[in-house]
Formats: structure tokens, sequence, C-alpha cells
């Protein structure tokens, strides 16, 4: 976490994961270390043997490929036990022939307070808290839905993927992206900071190297 927040601080974006022992489906081990040079989607769900929670797990299965693709692992949280989400996993393979491949914590709460995954106004449950982490164990988006919302996985899958082009080509990226309503699938070149940028954008869009509706709004092809 950066130092200007105290130890009780919940960690925003930018911030470090912090260092946390899980005991998981998979075995024991600490996060961030356990995914270095990974990225990472942590979710937490309210409960095993939930319909919502079931769904939501089928979903990210589904698309763990597409995940792993990008470098990106993902694990699951719950405040239950790991017998309860033994059980529940092999329930989800016998009734959808679907086995879950990633692991899921066991968290006494411990986790779920510092992560502030536990909302009072919810109950003692956690909400359907995602976090991404980066390959350097930066935490780049935080999201929260309340127990009674499922997730949409595609687009956390398009969060992560939209943030690794952000970073490996220095742009950033349209709402909706990549079916953006007024650039399409394009990203936009971050705004100039100064005069002589500014002038550059503009020379550079007179000659059509890149596209513009004024020099505070450009944007390319990735």
């Amino acid at each position: 976490m950066s130092e200007e927040n105290n130890c009780n601080s919940l960690p925003l974006i930018g911030d470090k994961f912090p260092n946390i022992n899980v005991k998981t489906t998979q075995g024991n081990f600490v996060l961030p270390k356990h995914f270095a040079g990974r990225w990472f989607v942590l979710f937490s769900h309210p409960a095993d043997f939930t319909p919502v929670c079931t769904t939501e797990f089928l979903a990210f299965q589904k698309r763990y490929k597409d995940f792993k693709k990008l470098n990106c692992e993902l694990i699951g949280l719950s405040i239950d036990q790991v017998f309860s989400h033994l059980k529940w996993l092999e329930w989800i393979k016998d009734k959808f022939d679907v086995k879950i491949e990633f692991p899921v914590i066991a968290d006494d709460t411990t986790i779920a307070k510092k992560l502030g995954m536990i909302h009072p106004n919810k109950g003692n449950n956690t909400v359907r808290s995602v976090f991404i982490v980066d390959s350097k164990g930066i935490l780049r988006l935080i999201l929260y839905y309340p127990q009674e919302v499922g997730r949409n996985i595609d687009e956390i899958l398009r969060a992560v993927d939209a943030l690794k082009i952000a970073d490996g080509s220095k742009v950033a990226i349209p709402a909706n992206w990549p079916n953006n309503e007024v650039i399409n699938g394009n990203v936009i070149i971050p705004p100039a900071a100064d005069e002589k940028t500014k002038e550059q954008r503009i020379k550079d869009a007179n000659k059509n190297k890149i596209k513009s509706y004024d020099w505070w709004f450009c944007y390319k092809k990735l």
C-alpha cells in the first residue's frame, strides 16, 4: 500500500497488493508472490452452494483459457472451509460436467476484512469483489458488486486486456472498447501536456498520421 496509508487502510488502485498467506483448494501459498510475473484476478463470492455464485464460477471457467492467453490467472475466495469448496466444485462437475481449474481461497474473514470484501449492510458474507493485479503485484482495478447481482465476466476479461494494451502501447482505452460508439476499435493518444506536443499533434493530424477531433482528442489504430 502507499506510504500515506496506515496498516488498517484498504488497498487502493496503484498500491502494491498486500502479502497474504492463503489456504486454497490447490494448496497453501502467498499472494502476490505465487503469481509473480503473471497478472491475476482475485474475486470473492458470498458463499458456496448458492445459485448466482455457481453461474459465475461456470462463466469464469468458460473463459479461463482466454484469461490465460493474457498471462492472467484466476483465484476465487469466500468465507467457507476448504472441504466446502471441494464439495461444491465436485457438485458443479457432477451437474454441469465442468471442472473448475483455478484455486479457491478458504478465508476465515481475515483476508476479506483486509481487502474490504465484507460490507455491513450486506451481512457477514463477502460481496462480489474483483481485484485485478498486474505482473508486478500492483493493484490495477477494483470492483464491488452486491450479492444479488452477478458479474459480467466478459467485462473483467476486457478490462485485463485493456489494461495490458494501455501499458504496452502507452495509450488510453475508450468506453465500450473495442466497440466504442465514437472511435470504434481505435485507442486514444494521451492528451498533450505541453505546447510543443500540442503543435505536433496538430501537424500529425493534418498529415493523417493520426486521427483527431481536436488536439486534445486524438486517436489511432493499435
